[in-house]
């Protein structure tokens, strides 16, 4: 017996060591070493204690290594400071934003630099840097928030709004003037959906407005006409081109940056659906940071945001 804890006691000792140094692992050191069993008792016992320490062998330095990695706010803090102000978000206001940019960058010394895409396309880097993120709706920016922990949501503030729209082709072969006209026979309609995979202001918003009047048929007789159920505004964009098709449920940015393509027809107020632009500030944001978003919703910047239908 005072063999046995003997040998248990150096083979806790080996595995110890094992732990210390990544190049001599347990099972390399256990067969250099003399432990010999005598009865199947002892033996059950060095496999308990070898199993229990080889997980403790894999186990600490894991534990060890997760320690020493920075967290997102960790690496924001450390990046974010660098007299630039870097926006991430989904594409749409880009094209205003940097509008609202270019004419705060005249008076400031600072840059600002706009990021747009899929949330996938610019999460890491804004995970690292990102001074402001913005949303396209409430619900995109609560996703979004999942993603930056050093973005508080109780600081998100909402600072335009912008109705839905119906894209058609420029020039409006079809003549369609109103919500009612899509659900004819034969209309070809994208919409946007995050088909539970995607974060996009889009998801719901066609059958928010199908629905409005509270009539089972109207839901029915659009759903009938869609031709694409699109992850995203891009990828409606591109649906719409692709499969040639009539209608597109989407934003007025999209018809305003590509009128050789889209025209906006509005939709009436009795099912008209408006999307909030928000933005969320990083707990270690750039100081000069603040007086961007101040100048975001200056005189000066509505009038530049409306252009592109968004509205205070």
């Amino acid at each position: 017996m005072t063999k046995s804890i003997t040998e248990l006691t150096e083979m806790i000792s080996l595995l110890t060591r094992s732990i210390a140094n990544a190049n001599r692992p347990p099972l390399a050191l256990l067969k250099r070493s003399r432990f010999i069993t005598k009865s199947n008792t002892e033996a059950a016992m060095f496999r308990i204690l070898f199993t229990l320490l080889a997980f403790t062998y894999i186990l600490v330095p894991a534990a060890s290594m997760a320690h020493s990695q920075p967290s997102p706010t960790a690496a924001n803090g450390n990046q974010a400071r660098d007299g630039v102000i870097r926006l991430y978000g989904a594409c749409g206001p880009q094209n205003a934003l940097r509008k609202v940019a270019d004419a705060w960058e005249r008076s400031n010394d600072l840059s600002v630099t706009i990021t747009c895409g899929p949330e996938p396309s610019w999460s890491r880097k804004a995970q690292d840097d990102a001074d402001i993120i913005w949303g396209t709706s409430e619900q995109s920016m609560t996703a979004f928030l999942q993603s930056f922990p050093s973005f508080p949501s109780k600081d998100v503030v909402p600072i335009y709004l912008r109705p839905a729209i119906i894209a058609v082709k420029t020039g409006n072969p079809l003549r369609i003037q109103r919500f009612e006209d899509l659900l004819q026979p034969g209309i070809r309609i994208v919409v946007t959906e995050g088909s539970g995979i995607a974060n996009t202001s889009g998801t719901g918003t066609w059958e928010d407005i199908a629905g409005r009047l509270g009539n089972l048929e109207d839901v029915k007789r659009f759903r009938r006409n869609i031709v694409a159920f699109s992850t995203g505004s891009g990828a409606s964009f591109k649906a719409f081109k692709e499969l040639n098709a009539d209608a597109w449920i989407t934003w007025p940015e999209w018809a305003v940056d590509n009128p050789e393509v889209l025209q906006a027809i509005p939709i009436s107020s009795n099912r008209s659906i408006w999307r909030d632009l928000n933005i969320a500030v990083s707990s270690s944001a750039d100081p000069q940071a603040a007086s961007f978003i101040q100048f975001l919703v200056s005189d000066e910047a509505q009038k530049l945001m409306r252009s592109a239908g968004y509205v205070r």
